[in-house]
């Protein structure tokens, strides 16, 4: 009986871990997409703010921001280089409702550089 009860702890244990481990590679993935997709739209709105086109570097910086705090939020902690990306993301928006895509840009650049550097866990 007891082998019986100690098999069912083991496949419990068993199931909780793989569960727990599969969930974080899941939330580690998605975090990974919202990250890769706030460089991309970024980059787009670096593009147009070079350019001079700030009511597209504000759109593309609206959606850039909106994967970042969508990251944030799938990290099971919280990592200093997406908090600033996100403040100059917010900075960008900011100075591009006000047309000034130059300093917008400035601000678009930081967070790029910021969202590149690499998540230590």
């Amino acid at each position: 009986m007891e082998s019986r009860q100690s098999k069912i702890i083991i496949v419990a244990i068993m199931s909780t871990l793989t569960f727990l481990f599969s969930s974080s590679e899941v939330t580690a993935s998605n975090a990974n997409h919202h990250i890769t997709e706030t460089i991309k739209l970024a980059e787009t709105a670096r593009i147009h703010g070079k350019a001079g086109h700030t009511k597209t570097l504000l759109e593309y910086a609206q959606e850039s921001l909106t994967h970042a705090r969508a990251a944030e939020n799938e990290l099971t902690i919280s990592h200093q280089r997406i908090t600033e990306s996100i403040k100059h993301l917010e900075k960008a928006i900011a100075l591009a409702n006000q047309n000034d895509s130059e300093v917008a840009t400035k601000h678009i650049i930081q967070a790029l550089e910021y969202m590149r550097l690499p998540i230590l866990e």
